[in-house]
């Protein structure tokens, strides 16, 4: 090779290599390894201080009276409720915050608040609030995708991507799980993916793994090996689980939620109502210790078979309760670890009485509770993969992997016929926001029929005759009206169109069932806006009865054009001014 065709070589070949360390996906990878060791690094440190927030909290109680540990969730509560009002100064930050800026401000979030209710979650739980660990883990790592972001300047998709990195990194270090960590981002945070975003979260979740475990080692939750005992009669058991499973989610969700809305309605300072909630816990805490803190060691008595029918069928409910005082009065922590107290509660209970009943067609109640963690998270959460991968990767045992399938679909399927959204998501839709997929529904689509339909519906009689009938037009000044027959039951709709065209002046005494439409388009109450107006539209008509399910005879009301319009352009409004009021605190 002569020199001019080395040299010719060598520019080939530091273009290829300039162009390849430029490339995006380089630079994407390598801000995921970036994100993903800082995210390890400081959930090393989140559960450092935490572990020192318990000792401070409970080693202080135990040098004084026995008493006294009934006021430390209020103490704690108090805490937190000064930190959030002179510092955080907004709403509260948790994944459903997270969720929000994904979907509604391309990723834009307040990296200080989300820290600063890590440091409240560190309070919070330190002090016996009855909460978990992963909403403030995924805040942490989100924080630094975040501000990662902001601190290179990048916009658009790719900030959804890096808080991807910091929430999937936060999970994985957490749990030691980065599978459900990357599954998580996708079901929960994001909604969905394209393969090219993908590979920076498993590379985050990867890295966060490695730092967390050569630290805290690769420990996973010490459970008994089980197995099947006999397939054919324990699937039926376990689908019954899985039910049982979709009601104690919704149950814990309405709850939650339920506490939440009577402690907003609490015409106190919002500094004194986390104090509150903390000494309910406190109250229940002081007779049963168990729903204090995060609650690793009760679920792991529970999967070994150490804890008693009694105890675990209590702990469902005092667990529940003391959660909902914890978060709904302004406490800080997540809702996983809790989803799974309960359902490893409920599992061991249910699996305690049919072991008892069946002992040798059944496995031990630690395999019933195993299986009730991952099918209450589901019902949750409605994040079934998550829940199925984490409890792989919490106990690393597989026999019992079919019965947390069937479990975790069915208490999906269960709670989400109850409420159609996951306890992340029902507090945005409180707030007027429908999210799926990651991304804001519209508004049509998220709006029913029944809000917007008229239950008052003025009818006429198919045996009056078109006379009566143009004469309440005139004084109703209404176009149209849906028409009964004799038993009051919905026989057709007759609109100033049908009069024009079917009635000549000599003809006012015909009457309506002759002229009117037999054949009518009607509108269901859990039908779309969307869906309506699109029927309105097909038909070139302005009105749909609206009947019910189970009888399209059965009048319940009429929905029109107007209508729509009128709450759609309400609907609109009030978005405009929510988002004005949202303070991201860039």
């Amino acid at each position: 090779m002569n020199s001019l065709d080395e040299k010719t070589a060598f520019q080939k070949l530091k273009q290829n290599t300039y162009h390849w360390l430029h490339t995006e996906s380089l630079i994407s990878n390598s801000l995921a390894v970036v994100i993903g060791v800082l995210t390890g690094l400081a959930i090393v440190f989140y559960d450092t201080l935490l572990d020192f927030s318990h000792e401070s909290f409970f080693g202080t109680a135990s040098q004084t009276s026995r008493y006294f540990i009934i006021l430390l969730p209020a103490i704690g509560g108090l805490l937190v409720g000064l930190l959030a009002y002179f510092f955080i100064n907004s709403r509260r930050y948790n994944i459903e915050e997270i969720i929000e800026a994904t979907a509604l401000r391309s990723g834009k979030m307040s990296a200080r608040n989300a820290f600063l209710e890590v440091l409240a979650s560190i309070i919070s739980i330190g002090s016996g609030g009855s909460a978990g660990k992963e909403a403030p883990v995924v805040l942490a790592g989100s924080g630094i995708g975040s501000s990662l972001a902001s601190l290179l300047r990048i916009h658009g998709n790719r900030v959804k991507i890096l808080i991807g990195c910091g929430a999937a990194s936060s999970i994985a270090a957490a749990y030691n799980a980065p599978l459900a960590g990357v599954v998580f981002v996708v079901e929960v945070i994001l909604g969905e993916l394209e393969a090219s975003s993908f590979i920076p979260i498993v590379v985050s979740a990867v890295f966060a793994t490695i730092v967390s475990s050569l630290v805290f080692g690769v420990e996973n939750i010490g459970v008994a090996s089980y197995e099947f005992v006999n397939p054919f009669y324990e699937f039926a058991l376990y689908l019954l689980l899985g039910i049982i499973a979709g009601l104690t989610s919704a149950l814990l969700m309405r709850s939650l939620f339920s506490t939440h809305k009577a402690f907003d309605s609490l015409q106190i300072h919002p500094v004194i109502k986390p104090a509150i909630g903390g000494l309910l816990v406190g109250l229940i805490g002081f007779f049963y210790p168990q729903v204090f803190g995060v609650g690793y060691d009760v679920i792991t008595d529970a999967l070994n078979g150490n804890l008693t029918l009694k105890i675990m069928f209590l702990l469902i409910f005092l667990k529940i309760i003391a959660f909902s005082f914890t978060m709904g009065s302004g406490g800080s922590g997540g809702s996983i670890v809790p989803a799974l107290f309960v359902g490893a509660m409920m599992g061991g209970s249910y699996g305690s009485i049919v072991h008892g009943m069946f002992p040798d067609v059944t496995a031990e109640s630690g395999a019933y509770a195993l299986v009730g963690m991952g099918a209450v998270f589901a019902g949750t959460s409605r994040a079934p993969l998550t829940s199925i991968l984490i409890l792989f990767e919490l106990t690393r045992d597989y026999n019992m992997i079919l019965p947390i399938m069937l479990a975790c679909v069915v208490s999906n399927v269960i709670s989400s016929s109850i409420s159609s959204e996951s306890i992340f998501t029902e507090g945005l839709r409180r707030r007027g926001f429908t999210i799926r997929k990651g991304r804001e529904v519209d508004i049509m689509e998220a709006l029913l029929v029944k809000d917007a339909m008229k239950h008052n519906v003025q009818t006429v009689s198919e045996n009056k005759n078109v006379g009566a009938l143009i004469a309440l037009m005139q004084s109703s000044r209404h176009a149209g009206f849906p028409v009964l027959d004799s038993n009051g039951q919905l026989s057709g709709i007759v609109t100033l169109k049908d009069v024009r065209d079917k009635v000549g002046h000599d003809e006012l005494e015909k009457a309506i069932t002759e002229i009117c439409t037999k054949e009518v388009a009607v509108a269901y109450q859990d039908e779309t806006l969307n869906t309506v107006l699109k029927r309105l539209a097909a038909k070139d008509i302005g009105r749909l009865p609206v009947v019910s399910r189970s009888d399209d005879t059965k009048l319940l009301g009429i929905i029109t054009r107007s209508d729509i319009v009128k709450l759609y352009d309400k609907k609109i409004l009030d978005k405009v001014q929510r988002i004005q009021k949202m303070n991201p605190d860039q």
